[in-house]
């Protein structure tokens, strides 16, 4: 998995997973390039000083220019990875439209314009493109209780399938990784009492991403991968 001299745009990169993959794209070579929605994020990015990541603030992915001139800015794309999204909780019953709408703004509509720049940035020489959905959005039983979340993560995961198709013949293999609940603090905080020690931990879930990022990968394409840990 060599990424020496490839450029990667990685958005969440500045969270738990995404600080994970930041790191092991680092190790493998990777230049990396990474849309800071809120700048407070970086105070805790442990990469933020390194020579091969560059950071853009004010990145604002539901805003299709700014999506369009972020990618313009990256030189000789090979590999897009899309961890931003967000989680909201609740009864059918209690959600709120604006709740079900920030749900697909924010998980659905930052994929579909991350994945549509990352295209025409690699038109013509290929690449790679890696979405997250999650569990419940492939088992959508588990999703009850987070009905608008799921939906919008079986969004993500139908639009991966499909544009995996739609560019395979560009040289562009599109695939995506599912995860259930990952080992982060936050995570800890929310669920004192689970068993933390059968989730999948952040640097496990990178190495996956890594792969399906990699040159070496050359035969995977439209996979939703799960990475459950032991759960």
């Amino acid at each position: 998995m060599d990424f020496v001299d490839r450029s990667v745009i990685i958005t969440g990169g500045t969270g738990a997973l995404g600080s994970a993959v930041v790191g092991a794209l680092l190790e493998a070579g990777a230049s990396c390039h990474i849309p800071v929605f809120n700048e407070a994020e970086l105070t805790h990015f442990p990469h933020r000083a390194h020579p091969k990541v560059a950071t853009y603030p004010g990145g604002n992915l539901t805003d299709e220019a700014a999506v369009t001139a972020l990618y313009a800015k990256v030189p000789q794309l090979w590999a897009s990875i899309h961890i931003a999204g967000g989680f909201a909780a609740g009864p059918v019953t209690t959600t709120a439209k604006a709740v079900l709408m920030g749900q697909v703004d924010t998980n659905l509509v930052t994929t579909f314009l991350c994945c549509r720049a990352a295209c025409v940035a690699m038109a013509g020489r290929g690449g790679r493109i890696v979405n997250v959905t999650a569990r419940p959005g492939l088992e959508w039983r588990i999703g009850a209780g987070m009905v608008a979340y799921t939906a919008t993560k079986a969004a993500v995961a139908a639009l991966t399938v499909a544009l995996a198709q739609e560019v395979v013949k560009d040289g562009i293999l599109v695939n995506a990784i599912a995860p259930s609940t990952i080992d982060t603090p936050a995570n800890r905080k929310s669920m004192p009492d689970a068993d933390h020690g059968a989730w999948p931990k952040p640097a496990e879930i990178a190495q996956t991403i890594l792969f399906l990022a990699s040159p070496a990968n050359q035969v995977t394409r439209g996979a939703i991968v799960p990475v459950y840990g032991k759960v």
